[in-house]
């Protein structure tokens, strides 16, 4: 087998070179930040707090302004609406009067809901019953023949027509 060759090392530096360029680069950095450095004005106090007064002042004006303008626009809005002219009303129709249900049954509470569950309670308020011995005359539909097989131990049913 042939042994792999290295590739040489670099040459090393000389000392005396690295010293050299250390000691440079903090005189160029200094000089570079010198002349950056750009000298401010002397400003007197006393002028700097009025110019400030001055500035918060007009920000003050030119906030009343606005907010005086957006309240005059609202006003011009609210009148614009105010005075456009509106459409007569439609006369009303005549209620249809109501049919008399085909079937009818007499529901008659016989059982109290106290201690019954909430459910319970709430059919018999939606069948119209809230006391002992209380009658309605409901419709025959589907909606109140399941609310009465819900509360069939607290009613009586009877045949109204």
């Amino acid at each position: 087998m042939a042994e792999e060759k290295k590739p040489a090392k670099k040459a090393a530096k000389p000392a005396a070179e690295k010293a050299q360029k250390k000691a440079e680069k903090p005189a160029a950095d200094a000089a570079a930040k010198a002349t950056k450095k750009v000298a401010k004005p002397a400003v007197d106090p006393a002028a700097d707090a009025a110019g400030k007064a001055a500035k918060k002042e007009a920000k003050k004006v030119a906030k009343k302004a606005a907010k005086q303008a957006a309240k005059q626009a609202t006003k011009q809005a609210a009148a614009a609406v105010r005075d456009k002219p509106r459409p007569a009303p439609k006369p009303a129709a005549a209620p249809k009067p109501k049919q008399a249900p085909e079937r009818t049954l007499k529901v008659t509470q016989i059982g109290s809901p106290i201690g019954r569950e909430a459910y319970q309670r709430a059919t018999l308020k939606g069948l119209g019953l809230n006391k002992l011995r209380r009658s309605r005359v409901l419709e025959d539909t589907p909606e109140v023949r399941g609310m009465i097989e819900r509360v069939k131990h607290l009613v009586r049913i009877d045949a109204a027509s």
